[in-house]
C-alpha cells in the first residue's frame, strides 16, 4: 500500500473515531441526565434517547474497528467519557447529548460528501457510515421533544 493511500485511511479512520467519540459523550450524558429524573420520565428517555444512541455508539465503535483492521491500522479505544459538567440539570444534558448528536452527524456526513470512503474503496466501511447516520437522523428531534415535554 502506498503511503498517500495508507495515510488517507488513517485521516478516514481519524474522522470516525471522532463521530464515535461524539457519539459516546452522548451516551454519557444520557446516562447522566437518567440518573436525575423520576421514573417514568427516565423510562422516556431510555427509549427515546439511550437506546438508539447505545446502537449508534455500538454501530460506530464496529465501523472503526473493522476498517482498521482490514487494513491494518491501529484502532482507537472508544468508551463513553464522562460529562464534564455533572452538576448539570437533565434538561441541560439531554440538549447537550443532542448537540453532540448533531456534531457526530455533521462529521459522518462531511465525510460521505467528501467521496474518501469510496476512494478507498471499503464497502463495509460505507455501509457502516450509512448504517450510524440512520440511527443518528431522528435523536436530535428526540432530544429536543423530550426536553420539550419535560416536567410535563
Amino acid at each position: 500500500m502506498s503511503y498517500i493511500a495508507r495515510e488517507a485511511r488513517q485521516e478516514l479512520l481519524e474522522t470516525v473515531a471522532e463521530a464515535a467519540e461524539d457519539i459516546g459523550a452522548a451516551l454519557a450524558l444520557v446516562e447522566a441526565a437518567y440518573e436525575r429524573l423520576d421514573e417514568g420520565s427516565a423510562d422516556r428517555l431510555e427509549e427515546q434517547l439511550f437506546r438508539p444512541v447505545q446502537r449508534a455508539f455500538g454501530r460506530a465503535r464496529r465501523t472503526h474497528s473493522g476498517f482498521a483492521e482490514r487494513h491494518g491500522l491501529e484502532a482507537r479505544a472508544l468508551s463513553p467519557r464522562q460529562p464534564s459538567h455533572a452538576a448539570a440539570q437533565p434538561r441541560e444534558l439531554v440538549e447537550d447529548a443532542a448537540d453532540a448528536v448533531a456534531d457526530a452527524d455533521d462529521r459522518l456526513s462531511e465525510l460521505q460528501d467528501s467521496m474518501r470512503p469510496v476512494e478507498v474503496g471499503d464497502p463495509e466501511l460505507r455501509a457502516g457510515l450509512a448504517d450510524v447516520r440512520e440511527l443518528l437522523g431522528e435523536l436530535p428531534s428526540r432530544g429536543r421533544r423530550f426536553v420539550s415535554l419535560f416536567g410535563r
